[in-house]
């Protein structure tokens, strides 16, 4: 049932940025250029490095497109919550609060940003770049490595919006360092974590696990562990949700209306 409604909200989206389909084209073309600059700027420095930290321009690549697709896959399902200041400061969510289904569903199905396809389809093509360059020798087992990538960043990225989402119950208005943990994120995640040294590898290991969804992952897909274990570790990065959702629930325990 709660599928079935979440569909019928994404359809409700979907046909609503259809009837501008030069807008919505214009702006997924957008979202493409903006992350293309990224994909410059990596392509500059490598033209005066010829790696980092062991790592070489196909394998950074390869890097970073995971992290972009895992972004913006978040961005597409989960924007409603980037947005929710405005559906608290309006008292919409007094609305929601006597539907008698899930405030976080109704979130959901507020916005489904069809427009991040622009960034998907980059990701997408610098991804196969990445695999060919590389020279990954393919295993089901590494498949499957990418696979875990993408649920468990997906899940990470859902739940610092969430987080983000939470803190508006407090402050009315998005706190803008927020997005430190998620555009930040998204611009960082273009080198493996490894790189920026060891405090920031354990901040992105037991903190927030950015580096479970990507760093450890990429170094079993490369060849550069053979540690089975770290196929698996994206999947545990996915407890960052449970507190991500503790917080929801507190935040709309102490929930009072903006009055709007």
């Amino acid at each position: 049932m709660k599928i079935r409604l979440y569909l019928h909200y994404i359809s409700i989206n979907v046909r609503s940025m259809m009837q501008y389909k030069m807008s919505f084209f214009l702006t997924a073309a957008g979202q493409f250029l903006i992350s293309f600059t990224v994909f410059l700027g990596i392509l500059v420095m490598f033209q005066r490095f010829s790696e980092v930290e062991g790592f070489t321009y196909s394998e950074v690549l390869l890097c970073f497109s995971i992290v972009l697709l895992e972004f913006s896959l978040a961005e597409v399902f989960a924007r409603g919550f980037d947005s929710f200041s405005g559906i608290v400061r309006t008292g919409e969510f007094d609305r929601m609060l006597v539907r008698p289904q899930s405030e976080i569903l109704q979130v959901l199905g507020s916005k489904f940003e069809l427009t991040r396809i622009g960034r998907v389809i980059q990701a997408v093509v610098m991804f196969w770049y990445g695999v060919t360059a590389s020279g990954v020798e393919w295993s089901p087992l590494k498949i499957m490595t990418v696979l875990f990538m993408l649920a468990g960043g997906v899940a990470v990225f859902t739940a610092l919006f969430l987080i983000y989402a939470a803190l508006c119950f407090f402050t009315l208005e998005g706190l803008e360092f927020m997005n430190v943990f998620t555009d930040g994120a998204r611009e960082f995640g273009k080198y493996p974590i490894g790189v920026y040294g060891k405090k920031i590898l354990l901040f992105s290991t037991f903190f927030i696990p950015y580096a479970l969804v990507q760093y450890y992952p990429l170094l079993y897909i490369l060849g550069k562990t053979d540690n089975v274990w770290y196929v698996f570790l994206p999947l545990l990065a996915c407890w960052f949700l449970i507190p991500a959702w503790l917080f929801w629930r507190y935040g709309v325990r102490h929930y009072k209306s903006s009055g709007s």
